[in-house]
């Protein structure tokens, strides 16, 4: 099993998925991890065609259909969870709900949490501790 966390740092849990450069990728095997590895994103914000289509504006209210939500939004959340395709969960600080339904949508187990340090992130999940915040970390 694989456990994805979002990251700046590789020490701390991104607050904000959509932000963060960095997965950091823990592989469990008879629960106990086995191997980590930082994994660079290359989609979303992190996507060098990404940064280059940010600057250009179609003039339409993607707000309107809520953040995340769309069909230009659900080509870039499944490109995201493609990068992720050998991982069973993904935890974040916060996300989202148009990412955080297609991640699932993708067969990942998505958490949100309010932990900050990803070692405690790691105990609580290995202990069944890990408390999915979903409903009130999502946006």
């Amino acid at each position: 099993m694989k456990i994805a966390i979002v990251t700046t740092d590789g020490e701390t849990v991104s607050q904000h998925f959509g932000r963060s450069p960095y997965y950091k990728i823990y592989t469990f095997e008879e629960g106990d991890p086995i191997a980590v590895e930082m994994r660079q994103r290359g989609t979303g914000h992190f996507d060098p065609r990404q940064r280059q289509e940010e600057t250009h504006h179609d003039g339409h209210d993607h707000e309107a259909e809520g953040h995340g939500y769309g069909a230009e939004a659900r080509d870039k959340h499944t490109s995201m969870a493609a990068e992720l395709a050998d991982c069973d969960v993904l935890v974040a600080g916060g996300m989202g709900r148009g990412a955080y339904e297609s991640f699932r949508q993708a067969g990942l187990e998505v958490i949100l949490t309010r932990l900050r340090e990803i070692n405690d992130v790691i105990n609580a999940y290995t202990e069944g501790t890990l408390e999915n915040l979903a409903d009130e970390r999502t946006h």
